[in-house]
């Protein structure tokens, strides 16, 4: 599916490209006289996010990544989009994972129709950078829930909620820094030199949302990362701790055994024939016990 939508009295046409199939794509991509290259591009969902300038054909690649409404395996992830500038065109090309943005796109244009091709690119980039901190948001929030369960106990399906978060806030932090690399690398190309005022604005305050978004998805990370050492230690410290007292009860536990084995042997014995002798064995187990626990005791403390 394709729409057109002409804006700032018809100067300029933004096409959205709602396709799937690639020889559809390579259709309209000849029709336009644009690159194969940039075919690959625009399907690839596993692109990082980076720009391309075709001089010779005058064309702006831009890859920019976006929030994936949809979780996996239990944690959010991220998708490329595709920004073309032609001409007097902006093309954009979306699947079913990142179409929700063309609604975004078209209240932005509802509000700026005087609006420039490149004031409108960077005002979009700035709304997709705007999307990612809901989702930011809800994870801290999953995180606080999440660290007051583990205050109470510590289970594997807490730990695994936990690690589900860490997958997806690293997706997150590889997004916003890709974003803010490929903004950064705007300023130095040989495009922003054709920039007017306005544009050069709008594309700072893109630059600076970006900013914003590393720092605080690394933040984020730097929270869970440190909540999982944490939970990592305590874990380790019950660990020790249990195979303290086990093998605490295992040595105490030879006592009697050694004991009763001695008595046990088949050869002439102390206590013999003496009919309180059982008495008076388990009353050396007890006082060697005691005397054994007494100085585990202080060692082990």
């Amino acid at each position: 599916m394709i729409t057109k939508t002409p804006f700032n009295n018809h100067k300029y046409n933004w096409i959205n490209i709602n396709l799937e199939d690639v020889s559809e794509l390579e259709n309209f991509y000849e029709e336009y006289g644009i690159d194969n290259e940039v075919v690959a591009y625009s399907l690839d969902r596993n692109e990082r996010a980076h720009l391309d300038y075709d001089q010779a054909t005058n064309t702006f690649v831009l890859i920019f990544n976006l929030p994936n409404q949809e979780k996996i395996d239990n944690h959010y992830e991220t998708i490329p989009m595709t920004f073309i500038i032609k001409d007097m065109q902006l093309i954009t090309v979306t699947n079913t994972k990142n179409q929700y943005v063309v609604q975004k796109m078209k209240n932005y244009l509802a509000k700026n129709e005087s609006t420039t091709i490149f004031k409108f690119l960077f005002g979009c980039l700035f709304t997709i950078t705007d999307l990612f901190f809901p989702y930011i948001e809800e994870m801290n929030s999953e995180r606080k829930i999440i660290n007051d369960k583990l205050k109470e106990k510590t289970t594997k399906q807490n730990l695994l909620s936990l690690s589900d978060l860490e997958t997806g806030i690293v997706y997150f932090v590889s997004a916003s820094k890709q974003n803010l690399v490929l903004l950064e690398q705007v300023k130095t190309h040989i495009i922003y030199r054709t920039l007017d005022i306005n544009e050069k604005e709008q594309y700072e305050d893109a630059l600076i949302e970006a900013r914003q978004l590393v720092e605080m998805t690394q933040l984020s990370s730097q929270i869970l990362q440190q909540l999982s050492g944490t939970y990592n230690n305590i874990l380790n410290n019950n660990l020790n701790d249990t195979m303290k007292i086990l093998t605490v009860l295992s040595i105490l536990l030879t006592v009697p055994t050694i004991i009763t084995g001695f008595f046990g042997m088949n050869m002439p014995l102390p206590l013999e024939h003496n009919t309180l002798g059982w008495i008076i064995a388990i009353f050396i187990s007890v006082i060697l016990w005691f005397g054994l626990s007494a100085i585990l005791r202080k060692i082990l403390n």
